[in-house]
């Protein structure tokens, strides 16, 4: 299956059998990102965290109150 990255644009092929590919082939507003993408996400996170100004905004729902 070719699955297109939805920042940077670039096309990548995956198993048809793996979960990621049924759940983008069943579900079609799920999106997918590359790990280029997604590791650079990530450290650009971490970094903002890692700040102290970084505010998780939660919301009210009970299973929330345990993160």
């Amino acid at each position: 299956m070719r699955v297109k990255c939805v920042i940077c644009d670039g096309i990548e092929q995956i198993a048809d059998g793996e979960p990621l590919a049924k759940k983008l082939r069943n579900r079609p507003i799920h999106t997918f990102m590359c790990q280029a993408c997604r590791s650079r996400i990530e450290e650009k996170t971490i970094a903002r965290v890692a700040t102290g100004n970084f505010v998780f905004h939660r919301s009210s729902h009970p299973v929330e109150k345990k993160f």
